[in-house]
């Protein structure tokens, strides 16, 4: 075993969690394989292209990666060890935490417009109501429109041109 690769003991807990195989043109990669790979590649930073070829071409690894996060594989595997943790009570729901980066984006991606540009759009705000659900890596919202009270102080309209001159 290898740095990066899952371990026979990590293996086991999530090997019946993926989907059955066979792709377009009969066997698929092993999954275990694939997922060694994936794992080198987050956890070194490289590019995909830069996977070792020990693991499987990059294109099938990417793929796999993706086509994952859209068949809920992903999410399965992230609540089949939560429960786990749960059940061992080595989870404190209260910390619980994905992803808490933070980055920071321009003015422009915030909505504000270059000066002499063309205005942006008004914004509509929104708010979300959790909806009632276990507890898991992916929340279930309901959005609704919420009318939001304008902070900007009321426009004053001068016509100079129309002022009548004495």
């Amino acid at each position: 075993m290898r740095r990066h690769e899952l371990s026979d003991e990590e293996w086991a807990m999530i090997k019946d969690l993926f989907p059955p195989g066979g792709g377009k043109g009969g066997q698929w990669r092993d999954h275990r394989m694939v997922m060694n790979g994936l794992f080198w590649r987050l956890r070194t930073g490289a590019p995909w292209r830069d996977i070792p070829e020990r693991y499987g071409p990059w294109q099938t690894i990417y793929e796999r990666f993706n086509r994952y996060r859209a068949d809920g594989t992903w999410d399965r595997i992230v609540e089949a060890l939560q429960i786990r943790l749960d059940s061992e009570g080595l989870i404190d729901w209260d910390l619980w935490c994905i992803d808490g980066s933070s980055i920071r984006a321009s003015r422009a991606a915030a909505g504000a417009g270059k000066k002499g540009g063309p205005k942006s759009p008004p914004i509509t705000h929104w708010a979300a109501a959790a909806a009632d659900s276990q507890a898991k890596s992916t929340w279930l919202l309901t959005a609704r429109e919420f009318p939001w009270p304008s902070t900007s102080p009321p426009v004053k309209r001068t016509n100079r041109r129309s002022s009548k001159k004495r």
